[in-house]
């Protein structure tokens, strides 16, 4: 397990653990001995990002902010633990987002739906509600100050309505939850990473998808942060790369728009027979890439059911 991974500009990524190595990533920005903390996993994670604060030689009360890209729980599900151990920090959260961390019940209650109540137990604990008071509503252009570096959050929707990347105007970086895919460490050959849209129910638009994407390579930036998983650089090729596949995973989908019940396990099909394409073309570990995509296809394509099942 990589613990701790260090980059520019006092950015740091933190394995927070979440499922399996090298899932999610919590993200910690330094600057002056101040903190700010981007996404949280689950409630279990906190652990790690304490380890990692006491590895830098900073304390919980270093926290100025907890920033959520979304409020998907493998994002926002330790936000609440975080706030109890981060006596000093502001929450900052998408206007949409913010009332589900003063009250996750019902966020809580829609994982142990999909998941059974002893798995969602299991991954997420119980929901720790954050005090209002604590709470700041971030909407596109806000900029708060990390001991005098500027933080932009930029509405960037088509994954979830609730999405906010977030420019670090020190190194032009920008931390960009789930907009900008998901680019796994194990897929990586020589160096050269790959990148994967998610197209996760229920809020998954294309055209918007696309604007965002092109919204965030406009800033240029020399590297972008995935919560899954990490830096990733020669971003204007995976910019590319994720134009092309958010298309053609609307294709899959459109191809099986007429399929009545078997839809779904159709669509799942379609995503994993277009992964092998890719597995071939980018020489992915056979070993392990199907292993790796599992849980992401399947959810992905429940995504792209539902978005079937939205009216025009």
């Amino acid at each position: 397990m990589v613990d701790l991974l260090r980059y520019a500009h006092g950015i740091h990524a933190v394995d927070s653990g979440y499922i399996r190595p090298l899932l999610a990533a919590v993200h910690l920005i330094v600057e002056n001995g101040r903190v700010a903390v981007v996404d949280t996993a689950s409630n279990t994670c906190l652990s790690r990002t304490l380890s990692a604060l006491q590895t830098l030689g900073l304390s919980p009360a270093s926290v100025d902010y907890v920033f959520l890209t979304h409020v998907h729980l493998d994002h926002a599900g330790g936000a609440g633990a975080m706030m109890q151990a981060f006596p000093e920090a502001k929450l900052i959260v998408h206007p949409r987002g913010a009332r589900h961390m003063a009250d996750p019940t019902k966020l809580f209650a829609a994982v142990r739906e999909v998941y059974g109540a002893e798995e969602a137990q299991h991954l997420y604990g119980d929901p720790i509600p954050i005090p209002a008071e604590r709470i700041q509503e971030a909407g596109d252009g806000f900029s708060f100050d990390l001991a005098g570096r500027p933080l932009v959050c930029l509405d960037t929707p088509g994954h979830a309505r609730h999405h906010l990347a977030l420019l670090d105007t020190r190194g032009g970086c920008l931390f960009t939850g789930d907009i900008f895919g998901m680019s796994f460490r194990e897929l990586d050959v020589n160096g050269r990473p790959s990148i994967i849209p998610t197209t996760s129910p229920t809020q998954f638009e294309p055209p918007i998808m696309h604007q965002s994407v092109d919204r965030i390579l406009s800033h240029r930036p020399p590297a972008v942060y995935l919560t899954h998983f990490a830096e990733v650089r020669d971003v204007e090729r995976l910019g590319g790369e994720l134009h092309r596949l958010i298309d053609a995973h609307v294709a899959v989908a459109e191809r099986e728009r007429d399929s009545g019940p078997e839809r779904g396990a159709r669509i799942l099909a379609g995503l994993w027979a277009l992964m092998e394409q890719e597995a071939a073309q980018k020489n992915w570990p056979k070993a392990q890439w199907r292993e790796v995509l599992r849980a992401d296809i399947e959810i992905s394509a429940q995504g792209l059911d539902y978005w079937l099942s939205q009216p025009s």
